[in-house]
């Protein structure tokens, strides 16, 4: 079956339709175009982050309010481990600068996984099947976890800056492009294609999937759906954690609520997506960055209801959201 030839294209048609509508009130093509890449940008990272609870979510079906407190971890523990690299985040080369961000994505993600392996087993295991204790046992769960950040890294906002050669901007024309955003819409696309490579082509997420569907029928080949559903979640709070650092160079700053405040552009973007479709978190992580930008510059006032008023636009265009699970 060829997944492009049947994938419906109306969604994937609502991105550059929101930007070519905005065009003409933005008026220039080179404040559209810095406002546009900065969108894209900001959508692929709210992406990164948003993956690992879509994973959860529409794999296990689990509600995890918590996860906020794996992007809060996965920043913190990155802005450590470059804190501690200054000698190549300070210099003028962008490989580099490159030889401390890639350790500390990596660092960043272990750190989140481990957390997150406990965080499942001692915290979302005992309310499998009940939506309701899980939403609150998480968010309790994230409510400690933040103030252990507290009380190992302190209460206070910490400045974050991105390395000396990803600082500043390219220019096409008059629009100033800002050099991490370029690399935060390549990053947020290599997960994309890594994650839906992995569900759609490789044994394991054909066994996932197939143990979503009818996990007794898995088990009887001898496989432990159980284990994999665990690797599920901590490949979940994994990415979780990398979308922490993303946002936190992004923001330039890390504090200890950053993940509550994500959560909720990171539910928006689930219930405009369709709760569990990788290309659906896509699609709504990108529409809500351009909005976000958009209004931002355009309307600031309006700027917070924004991306409500988007997610009640599309609901009332597709109630379950662009893409259903199996997208």
């Amino acid at each position: 079956m060829n997944r492009f030839k049947d994938l419906d294209w109306k969604p994937v048609a609502l991105v550059p339709l929101l930007a070519l509508a905005v065009f003409p009130f933005v008026g220039s093509f080179s404040s559209w175009l810095t406002l546009t890449v900065a969108g894209l940008a900001m959508g692929m990272i709210i992406f990164i982050i948003a993956s690992g609870l879509t994973l959860v979510f529409g794999l296990m079906d689990v509600l995890n309010f918590g996860h906020g407190v794996f992007i809060a971890l996965g920043a913190y523990v990155a802005m450590s481990v470059l804190g501690a690299m200054g000698d190549y985040t300070a210099s003028g080369s962008l490989w580099m600068n490159m030889l401390a961000v890639l350790p500390a994505m990596v660092v960043a993600m272990l750190v989140a996984a481990a957390v997150g392996l406990a965080f499942e087993r001692f915290i979302v295991r005992p309310v499998y099947g009940n939506h309701l204790k899980q939403i609150l046992i998480t968010m309790g769960g994230m409510i400690i976890g933040e103030e252990l950040i507290k009380v190992i890294w302190g209460p206070l906002q910490i400045a974050m800056p991105l390395p000396e050669a990803i600082r500043g901007s390219l220019f096409i024309g008059d629009a100033a492009i800002e050099k991490y955003r370029v690399i935060a819409v390549v990053v947020g696309l290599a997960v994309f294609a890594l994650l839906l490579w992995t569900l759609t082509r490789t044994k394991i997420g054909l066994l996932i999937r197939a143990g979503v569907q009818d996990r007794e029928m898995v088990e009887a080949f001898g496989y432990r759906i159980r284990i994999l559903f665990i690797g599920v979640f901590v490949a979940g709070s994994a990415l979780a954690g990398l979308g922490g650092v993303m946002w936190g160079l992004y923001q330039q700053a890390v504090i200890p609520q950053m993940g509550a405040h994500v959560n909720i552009l990171i539910f928006i973007v689930l219930i405009i997506g369709g709760l569990g479709s990788t290309t659906g978190a896509l699609i709504g992580a990108l529409l809500v960055g351009l909005m976000a930008n958009y209004t931002g510059f355009l309307v600031p006032t309006a700027a917070l209801f924004s991306n409500i008023a988007l997610m009640m636009a599309v609901l009332l265009w597709r109630p379950q959201g662009v893409y259903s699970l199996a997208k």
